[in-house]
């Protein structure tokens, strides 16, 4: 992709609204992958598609979109009618349909594929759709062929616009602000619970201006901290032992995802000390390794380079990183393997940690977006263990 067309990308024509503009962009990825329609329920997706955020459930609630080759119709809703005024209210979306409690949603579902054109044919159905649906969906386009809505949208997510990017930079700063009052807290934090800490957090995200928590918090004091994906439990925190903090809240949906080890009412021993360091020097080689057009594996290799140099590489046990959107866990992956090149807008983490079983854990987080020339991290505050 070139400058002028990322440009493009970013901030679209001046007539529509970034969901118009999704959905003209999906339009047109369904033609490049051979598929006549693309049908989203209740997810990221359909988020991403019409800013509308809802749960599956267990009623029938589709988007269709179908592709530009076909004349360019109208994408269309089906939804229960009971969300009919909500809908409306946060979409764009030219056509409604509903169905009432008592109707057949199967034959609306039916009639609405036919009437765009989409009752056979190869059809692109939500990644994420549960088979229930999936199955009413063949029920209703009986001589269809299907594929995943991924083929048409991964390629269009993973590389945000201006709207997903100040959300992103928002909910970045939300976490970075709960960062300086978890130092502020101090020494205050000894005897909490890990458990008391994360819903402290939780609360400050949420004074700050982020809307719950993008996923469940990790506090992981000690020996905990050399879990990974430990979460939170009953062990109190300790005088100058390390914590393992990481965290984030959602702003217009779109996350944060950051991770500090702080040490609270205290200095760590010095073995941890001399691990934080390299961890934070394998994270800044990381970030420094950023920029289009490199490898998403040469990050994940120049920060794993630091960390194996100090002897602590059958330690370091996840890539370094992953893209971030609308979900915390999204392409692009920073793994060894995986040598997709990154691209201006596209969004990761850069996370190398280290886990000494029974000991401790040390891991340091910022988000990051790719620019024209490197990067611009979206958290900024210190990554010290102070």
């Amino acid at each position: 992709m070139t400058d002028d067309e990322h440009a493009d990308w970013a901030t679209g024509g001046e007539s529509a609204g970034p969901h118009e503009r999704r959905r003209e962009r999906a339009a047109g990825r369904l033609d490049a992958v051979g598929a006549a329609g693309l049908i989203a329920f209740p997810s990221r997706n359909l988020q991403y598609l019409t800013g509308f955020a809802e749960e599956p459930g267990e009623r029938h609630f589709f988007l269709v979109v179908p592709a530009a080759a076909a004349g360019e119709p109208e994408p269309a809703l089906l939804v229960p009618a009971l969300y009919e005024t909500q809908v409306r209210e946060a979409t764009t979306i030219g056509e409604i349909r509903t169905w009432s409690d008592g109707d057949d949603p199967v034959a609306a579902t039916r009639e609405l594929l036919a009437d765009r054109g989409l009752d056979s044919g190869r059809l692109l159905v939500d990644d994420t759709m549960w088979a229930r649906f999936t199955q009413d969906l063949r029920a209703a386009a009986p001589d269809a062929t299907w594929g995943l809505a991924g083929e048409a949208l991964a390629d269009l997510r993973v590389r945000k616009d201006e709207a997903e990017l100040a959300a992103l930079r928002s909910a970045a700063g939300v976490a970075d602000a709960v960062v300086g009052d978890l130092r502020d807290l101090g020494a205050d934090a000894v005897g909490m619970t890990e458990a008391a800490l994360a819903d402290w957090i939780a609360d400050r995200l949420a004074e700050r201006g982020g809307r719950g928590v993008s996923f469940e918090t990790v506090v992981a004091a000690g020996e905990n901290g050399a879990k990974p994906h430990h979460g939170h439990g009953d062990r109190e925190i300790r005088a100058g032992e390390p914590v393992v903090l990481d965290f984030g809240t959602r702003v217009d949906g779109y996350p944060s995802d950051q991770t500090r080890t702080l040490a609270f009412g205290g200095d760590p021993p010095e073995a941890y000390r001399e691990v934080h360091e390299v961890v934070r020097e394998a994270q800044a080689a990381g970030v420094e390794a950023v920029g289009p057009g490199v490898p998403a594996s040469a990050v994940d290799r120049a920060a794993r380079e630091v960390i194996e140099a100090a002897g602590y590489g059958d330690a370091f046990v996840h890539r370094t990183g992953h893209g971030v959107g609308l979900d915390v866990h999204e392409e692009p992956y920073l793994v060894a393997g995986n040598d997709r090149p990154l691209e201006p807008g596209m969004v990761c983490s850069v996370e190398p940690g280290v886990y000494l079983d029974g000991r401790f854990g040390c891991r340091i987080e910022d988000l990051v977006v790719v620019t024209k020339d490197g990067c611009e991290r979206l958290n900024r505050t210190d990554r010290g263990w102070e």
